[in-house]
C-alpha cells in the first residue's frame, strides 16, 4: 500500500487528486494539506511514501516545503504537481530533493504511474519535462560533454534508479568499497554534487524512462 499525502490549495485539484488516487487498492491517501507550511507538519505526522505537491502554495511554495520534507524524511519521496515548466524551477525542485515532475495538463495520462515510480524510489517526468530537460541538455556546448564508460553509464543508470551502494555492488558483482570509490569518482568527473544532479544528468543522456 502506498501511503500518499496530497498538497493543494484548490479545493478541487485535491478533490481529483482524491479521486483518482484513493480510489486505487494500493494507495491510501493518509494527509491532506492547504498550503506548504500545513504540508510539513502532515508530512511529519503521518510519514507518507509519497508527498504529492503543487509549487504555487501559500505561505510555504512547493519548493521550499520539498527541501523540508526531504531533510527531515529521507523516506519520503517527493512528486511535484503543477502547472509551471519552467526550466529553471525544475531544476531547483530536483535540486532540493524532488524525484518527480508532472504537469497538471498529464493530470489523468501520468499521475497513477508517476506515484508508483516515485513510491518505488524510481524518477518520473512527464513528457514535455523530460523534454525540456533533454532540450536544455543538448543546447549545452559540446566541449561540456563528458565521456562515460559502460560501467559508468550503467553506475549512473543504478544511482539515478534510487539503488543503495549495496544494492548497486550486488546488481554490478563488485564489492561495497569499490561502488563507493568509484561513484565518488564518476560525480567528480561530472561535476555533479548530488544524487538530484545524478538525476538530471541520467534523464536528459535517456539511461531513465521518463
Amino acid at each position: 500500500m502506498i501511503r500518499i499525502l496530497i498538497a493543494d490549495d484548490h479545493d478541487l485539484v485535491r478533490a481529483g487528486l482524491r479521486s483518482i488516487l484513493g480510489g486505487r487498492r494500493t494507495c491510501e491517501i493518509v494527509a491532506e494539506a492547504v498550503d506548504g507550511k500545513d504540508a510539513i507538519c502532515k508530512a511529519l505526522e503521518t510519514k507518507p511514501d509519497v508527498a504529492v505537491l503543487d509549487y504555487s502554495m501559500p505561505l510555504i511554495n512547493g519548493l521550499e516545503a520539498t527541501r523540508q520534507i526531504r531533510a527531515r524524511l529521507s523516506k519520503t519521496e517527493v512528486l511535484v504537481f503543477t502547472m509551471h515548466e519552467n526550466k529553471a524551477l525544475i531544476d531547483e525542485l530536483l535540486t532540493a530533493g524532488a524525484r518527480g515532475y508532472v504537469l497538471k495538463t498529464d493530470f489523468n495520462s501520468h499521475l497513477l504511474d508517476a506515484v508508483e515510480a516515485v513510491a518505488g524510489h524510481r524518477p518520473y517526468f512527464s513528457a514535455n519535462v523530460a523534454e525540456i530537460l533533454l532540450d536544455s541538455f543538448l543546447a549545452l556546448p559540446k566541449a561540456h560533454e563528458k565521456r562515460l564508460t559502460d560501467r559508468e553509464r550503467r553506475l549512473m543508470e543504478l544511482i539515478a534508479e534510487g539503488y543503495t551502494n549495496k544494492q548497486m555492488a550486488n546488481a554490478l558483482q563488485l564489492g561495497l568499497t569499490t561502488v563507493e570509490k568509484e561513484r565518488e569518482t564518476l560525480m567528480r568527473k561530472l561535476n555533479i554534487t548530488s544524487s538530484a544532479g545524478i538525476v538530471r544528468y541520467a534523464v536528459r543522456n535517456g539511461l531513465v524512462r521518463a
